[in-house]
């Protein structure tokens, strides 16, 4: 077996690993040390998104892609997300203190982001082999 082949074995486990491994990453790079476990649980927790899965027949479908697919996978959710991730900074601007709870907002809307692009990175996995 060839390492491609075995890569495109274990797709669907590498998938679940990075919704895991990005968010940490990103939390370490980004964050300062004491709040590197609650940003990075706010990030995975974006992982309920995939509850629209509950929607579709059948609900887990290996070779399905779930970006435009599933109803919190549109464009529409996505610019919602992206927005979430800005919100910090549109509503008290760069020089101001931002306030938790717009960084629990922008976070959540980092977590969604980092999400929809891992699903779509899937989604290119599949189509290429």
């Amino acid at each position: 077996m060839d390492v491609i082949q075995w890569l495109n074995e274990q797709r669907a486990l590498i998938h679940l690993a990075l919704h895991l491994l990005v968010p940490l990453l990103v939390a370490y790079l980004f964050v300062e040390k004491h709040r590197i476990k609650p940003v990075f649980l706010l990030m995975v927790a974006t992982m309920l998104v995939d509850v629209d899965h509950l929607l579709a027949t059948p609900i887990y479908q290996p070779d399905r892609c779930s970006i435009l697919f599933h109803p919190l996978h549109q464009v529409w959710a996505f610019v919602i997300y992206a927005l979430m991730v800005l919100w910090p900074v549109l509503l008290w601007g760069l020089n101001k203190r931002i306030k938790p709870i717009e960084m629990t907002i922008g976070w959540l809307g980092a977590g969604l982001v980092i999400h929809m692009l891992l699903d779509a990175s899937d989604c290119l996995w599949m189509r290429a082999y």
